[in-house]
């Protein structure tokens, strides 16, 4: 008989008209970190498209803030087989916005094309031998071997998650941005009233039906839209910014800058609170498709030269509240985190024993290009403080300038820098995106299929096999161990440390959700 596994789990006088709130009061109104550079939630990683993502889309599993899944468009799921064998039920209601409804072989597809792009999605495709559309609310996975954290796979919140969109887009080519939002989330995407550099708007789908079941928490639960609009005004200016949300102009500021927290928590009508528990770890990302970081070697030596304080330093201020260093591969505090291999970026920095290993390395001069974003502060002195670091190893650096949108479109560029390609780029990921190695993005080794920056490295393809096979937690914290030394070994990248970055919001706000910032359960008192 099938065993069934119900998952449920500035200045406070500025002038400000640019940025006052639409008249009434169901107008949500956000400044996000950056503008919205990417619509398609598969073809990148940024938190800007993934938070869009999850206005419009709907996925087939939540998960709550201990990191359970339970079902979301998803009636239930049942394991059969001995766990060879997955049936995934489409809950009744759900409708897309161009009016039709939400069939199996709709998330057949958009999962497929998920899983081609995503790291934990595609442990979950090269464990399938086919995901298949029986009938209309019935997905069926047929799998190689077990693998029990399917739910979890499509429960996954970030950095990407699961959209599921019409089969005729989901049919998109994974590597070719799908530009058409057409969802079945609890809001609609504006393009008529979209303004790049200015504005994105969405408008709440009233065809929606929430779940009726549990309680809303993270992205599991009942997603109810109180706001009719949800408005992000993009305002490059941090005091511009902070003024207006000391008018009461601006809602919710989703990652205010480090200098202005201060002033933000004297304000009695804005709350400033931590609603990310795991932090962010911010990261150097090497190109290794070109020199000098295709060598391994000089990647090694740039991490003697890394004091992971300095950047934290620089990015979020002297408060030991709000930074950790001695931050390796995996999020400290979960799990996986260990100290293996740690000396190499725990120990003394010394500078000079970093250029006698780049020139050991083999290091002949080629320029090393750091982008450098402008619109998001802490990116930007990350960049600052690395170019600073390459300057005094005697490198030959240049630091383009351009806004995030700009960024992302560019480090996708395979090209060596003099054809207007990059060396190295800095991000920070959500602390939930390196709990393990099921969806941490940036400890992958798989070229030309990874993430801008391309490693290859089948050491570390190997291990994370090992770690999906691991028959309980003490194995799998002996393979994450043996990952981290390989990781010190290959370099990926390099972890710069650990940061808190609180949100502010007007407090007449009510419901803001713990984890990755979504825009639904929230009210206006």
């Amino acid at each position: 008989m099938p065993t069934r596994r119900r998952i449920l789990q500035a200045a406070a006088t500025l002038a400000l008209p640019s940025v006052a709130r639409a008249q009434g009061a169901q107008v949500l109104t956000i400044v996000p970190q950056a503008d919205l550079a990417v619509l398609d939630p598969v073809w990148t990683t940024t938190y800007q498209t993934r938070d869009h993502g999850f206005l419009v889309f709907d996925t087939l599993f939540g998960l709550d803030s201990a990191f359970r899944p339970s079902p979301q468009m998803a009636d239930g799921a049942i394991s059969e087989q001995d766990g060879a064998i997955w049936r995934v039920t489409l809950r009744d209601g759900l409708m897309f916005h161009d009016g039709t409804k939400v069939l199996a072989r709709d998330a057949a597809a958009s999962i497929r094309r998920w899983g081609a792009r995503d790291g934990f999605g595609q442990s979950l495709l090269a464990a399938c031998d086919e995901i298949a559309a029986p009938d209309d609310k019935t997905i069926v996975f047929r799998l190689k071997h077990p693998f029990p954290l399917l739910p979890d796979a499509l429960a996954k919140a970030s950095p990407s998650m699961c959209p599921i969109m019409p089969e005729r887009l989901a049919r998109t080519d994974p590597l070719t941005q799908v530009t058409e939002m057409v969802g079945s989330g609890p809001y609609r995407y504006k393009t008529d009233e979209r303004v790049p550099g200015a504005r994105v708007v969405y408008e709440r789908n009233d065809a929606y039906v929430p779940r009726s079941d549990g309680t809303a928490d993270g992205t599991a639960g009942p997603k109810v839209a109180h706001f009719d609009r949800v408005e992000w005004r993009i305002i490059p200016d941090p005091a511009t910014i902070a003024a207006a949300m000391q008018q009461r102009e601006v809602d919710w500021w989703l990652s205010p800058d480090a200098d202005l927290l201060p002033l933000l928590r004297r304000q009695p009508h804005i709350e400033v609170e931590t609603v990310w528990p795991t932090g962010f770890i911010a990261t150097m990302r090497f190109n290794q498709l070109n020199p000098p970081f295709d060598n391994p070697a000089i990647r090694r030596a740039i991490i003697g030269a890394v004091s992971q304080a300095d950047y934290m330093i620089g990015m979020v201020g002297t408060d030991p509240a709000l930074w950790r260093d001695q931050v390796g591969y995996f999020c400290p505090g979960t799990p996986m985190a260990n100290a293996t291999g740690m000396a190499a970026l725990a120990g003394p920095r010394d500078l000079d024993a970093a250029r006698k290993a780049l020139a050991d390395g083999g290091y002949r001069g080629e320029t090393v290009v750091v982008l450098t974003p402008t619109d998001i502060a802490s990116a930007k002195a990350l960049a600052e403080i690395t170019a600073d670091m390459l300057r005094k190893l005697d490198m030959t650096v240049q630091a383009p300038a351009m806004d995030w949108a700009t960024l992302v479109q560019r480090r996708v560029k395979t090209e060596p820098v003099g054809q207007g390609g990059w060396s190295i780029f800095h991000t920070s990921w959500a602390g939930l995106d390196m709990i393990n190695p099921a969806g941490h993005i940036f400890l992958r080794g798989n070229g030309k299929a990874a993430a801008p920056g391309w490693p290859d490295s089948p050491a570390i393809e190997a291990l994370r096999d090992e770690w999906f096979a691991a028959p309980d937690l003490t194995a799998q914290q002996a393979v994450a161990r043996r990952l981290q030394l390989q990781a010190f070994t290959d370099v990926p990248y390099i972890p710069l440390g650990q940061y808190f970055a609180p949100t502010a919001y007007q407090s007449n706000l009510t419901g803001i959700l713990k984890g990755s910032p979504v825009f639904w359960n929230v009210r206006r008192t």
